[in-house]
């Protein structure tokens, strides 16, 4: 704000002759100086053109650092992403390894805790049979792993697209993916399964976190 001392000054020697003229107390006379028209006004100062120029430069100089290093960042953690769910897909293989040795354990416990209470010979081959496979079928996991690699695929896709504004995106992905995680690990009654299904938890966990960092 600027104050016109020279306006102030007029007004006051023509308010002050006017009071005297007319017998009025001059009191609180700043105050009503200071309300009077222009006597306190806006600044109006310009920088000049250099000045302006020299003003820009540097803010062009701060916004092509902060892209450069804002571009570095996203390498760093694409990257991270990347090897991320790189492990997830690679502890999927692991499963999918362990899946046919698992099957065969349930087999193996089921004839044995047969013969054990009710008797190998009182078992009905067939009938065993048929119970085996719909209780097989209920702990497969087949869908699941398989729908798992599709949605880390799919999120390395996303990584690729040129969108810049992909974060709620690989967010919503990260959810599906941790999904299919958790039913494998529900469904797979097996503790070498239980061991890659943490390890692919804790794979989509740092996931999650550097997400947050795009969005």
């Amino acid at each position: 704000m600027v104050i016109n001392t020279e306006l102030a000054r007029y007004y006051h020697e023509a308010i002050s002759g006017m009071a005297r003229d007319l017998a009025i107390p001059q009191e609180d006379m700043l105050n009503v100086l200071m309300k009077l028209p222009e006597v306190v006004s806006p600044a109006s100062e310009q920088i000049t053109e250099n000045e302006w120029n020299e003003v820009a430069a540097i803010v062009r100089k701060a916004v092509a650092e902060m892209d450069a290093h804002r571009m570095d960042e996203g390498k760093m953690l694409e990257k991270d992403l990347l090897l991320r769910i790189d492990n997830i897909l690679l502890y999927t293989e692991k499963v999918r390894e362990l899946d046919p040795l698992r099957k065969d354990k349930v087999r193996t416990r089921l004839e044995t805790l047969l013969a054990e209470y009710v008797g190998k010979e009182n078992v009905d081959g067939n009938r065993m049979e048929q119970e085996l496979i719909f209780y097989l079928e209920k702990l497969d996991i087949s869908e699941e792993l398989v729908r798992l690699q599709n949605h880390c695929r799919y999120f390395k896709d996303i990584l690729n697209e040129a969108e810049s504004a992909k974060g709620k995106k690989l967010g919503f992905v990260l959810q599906e993916i941790g999904r299919e995680i958790n039913t494998t690990g529900s469904k797979a009654n097996d503790a070498g399964i239980q061991q890659w299904v943490v390890m692919m938890k804790d794979e989509l966990e740092k996931a999650k976190e550097q997400v947050l960092n795009v969005l």
